[in-house]
C-alpha cells in the first residue's frame, strides 16, 4: 500500500489494520472478517445478496492482508468494465488505489497498490497475470466468480493466472448454476445421488439481510393479459400470459407481450411511473430502471417513457466509457428514469433505484435475481422496492424463491436427475430460455392487452384481476414508499379486502334475474372459477388441473363439468381465502 494511502488511513478496532474511512462495518460484514482472519485461508468464497455490501467486506480484507504485509498487492477481477471502474472508485475510498485501466502488456505506474481487470481482459492476457502474481504475494478478489462459470476459456484462464497468487477471496451473491464447468478456487461436496455442490465459507442471504434492515423488502407487481401472434406457417394464436402451456407457446406469449408496439409494455410502463411517482412523494429522488431484451427494444421503450413523461430516460446500450459514465450521471442525480439492457443487472450500484420493470425474456434464475438486486439497496429504513413482472410462470417462481438460498449445483457428465429444488428451477429455466432464443424469426406479434394480475409479496399474493387504470389496481400502486414490511402485508390484506368487497357490491347489483337460464348462470360461475383457478396456478406455478382437483377434494362434488352451481359456487369461496 502506498505511504500517501497509510497515512490517510485511521485505527478502528484495538489489534487490526486501519481502515480508510469513517466508516462502521456492518455485523454481517464484521463477522465474516473475523472468520477469515482466523482461518487465514488460501482460498475463500464469501456469498452475500445483492446491496448487503460485498465490497466493502472485501475491500476490508485487502486492507488488513496489504497492512499486515501478508500481501503486497491486490488484484480485482470483475465481470464488466464499468464495475471496474467501480471497484478503483470504492478501493480509494479504503486508502487502496486500484488501476482500472490496465493493460497487462504495457505496464502500470508503480503508484497502485494494484488492478481492476475483467474476466475477459485475464483470458486475453493471462501469462501476465501469472508473472504478476508469481513476483510478489498477491491477494485476488474475484468478483461475482460464477462468471469463471460462464466459458471455459474464463474459469480456465482465471485458475491458470491466479493459482500463483498468495490468497484468493471470492465472492457472489448468487452463487447457482447447472453447468458442467467448476468454478475455479471453489470447494465442492459431493451429493448423495451424484454431482457436486458447491460449499460457502461465509454465506448472508437475502432473507437475513431483510432482517437486519441492510436490504430492501421487494413488492412484485405482476401484469398478464391476452397475447395474439402468428405462426411462420400463417396460423394465428391467441393466449392468456401465463396460462399454462408448452414452452414454445410460453416463450412466444412472452415475447409477444414484450413487443413496444403493442398495448401490454406501454400499459405497464405507465402503471410503473404512476408507481414511481407515488415513492418519490416519500423518496424524491427515487428513479426507475427498465431491464430490456436487446437494443431495439430498448430504444423503443424509451420512445414510449418519454411520450409518458415528458422527460427522455437515460439509455445504457453497451459496455463502453460512454455508458458507465451515463450510469454514474443518473446515480448521481434525480432522473426518473433508466433503460438498459444487460449492463445495469449485475453489480452495478444506482442506490436510489426504488422502481424496476422486467421486460426482458431472459428466464435463468442468475439473471433474474442479479436485476431484482439492482433495487433492493437500502439508503433509509423504511424502504421499499417494486418490480414490475410479465405474469410467466417461471418468472413468478424466481420471485417466490427471492428468498431461498440456493448454492452452485455441478451434475455429473451425462446424467439427467435433478438434486434439488434449486437445481430443478435452474433447468427448468433454461429450457424455457433456449426456447425463447430460438424464436428469433418464427413468429410475428400481432396484439397484447395488459391486465393487472396480482401481488406478490413474501410468498403471499395480494388482488384479483384488474383493468389497468382502474381504482382496483391504484389501490395496489398507491402503496406508501416508505413501509417496514409487517406495514406492507398489512396494507396489502387491506386494499384486497377493499378489492373484493368492491366486486362483491357489483356482483349483487348484476344479480342475475330470476328469468335467466340455469345454463347461463353456471356458464358464469364457470367462467369466475376458471379465472380464480387460472391466477392461483400462475402464482404457484402448477397447472390448472391440479387446482381444480384440490378445490373439489376439500369441496366434494362431481368435475367441474357436472358440478350444481351451489357445488361451483363453494369452490370460488375456497379459492378466494387461497388468494
Amino acid at each position: 500500500m502506498s505511504h500517501s494511502a497509510i497515512e490517510r488511513l485511521s485505527p478502528s478496532y484495538p489489534g487490526r489494520a486501519p481502515w480508510g474511512t469513517s466508516a462502521k462495518l456492518r455485523a454481517w460484514q464484521e463477522e465474516a472478517l473475523q472468520n477469515y482472519l482466523d482461518a487465514a485461508p488460501t482460498d475463500f468464497l464469501a456469498v452475500a445478496t445483492p446491496g448487503a455490501g460485498k465490497t466493502t467486506f472485501a475491500l476490508r480484507v485487502a486492507a488488513e492482508l496489504l497492512h499486515e504485509r501478508t500481501v503486497k498487492k491486490l488484484i480485482v477481477v470483475a465481470p464488466t468494465e464499468h464495475l471496474k471502474v467501480q471497484w478503483a472508485d470504492a478501493a480509494a475510498k479504503a486508502g487502496i488505489q486500484l488501476d482500472p485501466g490496465l493493460s497487462a502488456r504495457k505496464g502500470r505506474s508503480k503508484q497502485f497498490d494494484g488492478v481492476a481487470v475483467t474476466y475477459a481482459g485475464v483470458a486475453a492476457a493471462m501469462l501476465s497475470y501469472e508473472a504478476m502474481v508469481a513476483r510478489e504475494p498477491t491477494l485476488v478478489i474475484l468478483d461475482e466468480v460464477h462468471h469463471a462459470g460462464d466459458a471455459l476459456s474464463w474459469g480456465d484462464a482465471a485458475r491458470e493466472a491466479f493459482r500463483l497468487a498468495k490468497r484468493r477471496l471470492a465472492l457472489t451473491g448468487t452463487p447457482f448454476r447447472s453447468d458442467a464447468n467448476p468454478i475455479p478456487f471453489v470447494t465442492y461436496d459431493e451429493l448423495p445421488g451424484g454431482g457436486r455442490i458447491s460449499r460457502a465459507d461465509y454465506t448472508y442471504g437475502y432473507a437475513d439481510a431483510l432482517r437486519d434492515h441492510v436490504v430492501r423488502p421487494v413488492v412484485f407487481m405482476n401484469y398478464g393479459g391476452p397475447m395474439r401472434w402468428r405462426t411462420k406457417s400463417g396460423d394465428t394464436i391467441g393466449v392468456n400470459l401465463g396460462e399454462a402451456s408448452t414452452k414454445d407457446i410460453t416463450a412466444q406469449a412472452w415475447r409477444t407481450a414484450l413487443d413496444p408496439k403493442g398495448e401490454w409494455v406501454s400499459a405497464v410502463l405507465a402503471a410503473a411511473d404512476r408507481r414511481l411517482t407515488e415513492v418519490r412523494r416519500h423518496l424524491p429522488d427515487a428513479g426507475a430502471l427498465v431491464i430490456a431484451s436487446n437494443q431495439t427494444h430498448a430504444r423503443a421503450y424509451a420512445k414510449v417513457l418519454t411520450a409518458l413523461t415528458g422527460e427522455p430516460p437515460t439509455l445504457v446500450l453497451s459496455d463502453d466509457p460512454g455508458s458507465s459514465k451515463r450510469i454514474e450521471t443518473f446515480a448521481q442525480g434525480d432522473s426518473r428514469w433508466m433503460v438498459a439492457v444487460r449492463m445495469v443487472s449485475e453489480g452495478v450500484d444506482v442506490p436510489r433505484l426504488a422502481v424496476g420493470v422486467y421486460a426482458t425474456a431472459t428466464s435463468t434464475p442468475l439473471f433474474f435475481a442479479q436485476a431484482v438486486g439492482r433495487f433492493v439497496r437500502a439508503r433509509r429504513r423504511g424502504e421499499v422496492a417494486t418490480v414490475f413482472l410479465p405474469t410467466v410462470p417461471i418468472v413468478l417462481a424466481h420471485a417466490s424463491a427471492l428468498e431461498r438460498q440456493r448454492d452452485h449445483v455441478l451434475g455429473p457428465t451425462g446424467a439427467t436427475e435433478v438434486w434439488d429444488e434449486s437445481a430443478t428451477l435452474l433447468a427448468e429455466a433454461n429450457r424455457t430460455e433456449n426456447a425463447s432464443d430460438d424464436l428469433e424469426g418464427t413468429f410475428e406479434a400481432l396484439t397484447s392487452e395488459a391486465t393487472f394480475d396480482h401481488v406478490l409479496f413474501e410468498s403471499q399474493q395480494f388482488g384479483m384481476h384488474a383493468v389497468p387504470t382502474s381504482d382496483d389496481e391504484a389501490d395496489y400502486l398507491g402503496l406508501p414508499g416508505l413501509l417496514e414490511t409487517d406495514q406492507i402485508t398489512h396494507l396489502l390484506r387491506e386494499r384486497q379486502r377493499r378489492q373484493v368487497g368492491r366486486h362483491d357490491r357489483a356482483e349483487k347489483r348484476e344479480k342475475v334475474p330470476p328469468e335467466q337460464s340455469l345454463a347461463r348462470a353456471l356458464e358464469s360461475l364457470r367462467k369466475q372459477l376458471n379465472s380464480l383457478v387460472a391466477q392461483y396456478a400462475r402464482s404457484r406455478g402448477v397447472p390448472h388441473s391440479h387446482v381444480h382437483a384440490d378445490l373439489r377434494r376439500q369441496c366434494g362434488g362431481t368435475p367441474l363439468a357436472r358440478a350444481t352451481s351451489e357445488q361451483v359456487e363453494q369452490r370460488i369461496a375456497l379459492i378466494r381465502t387461497w388468494v
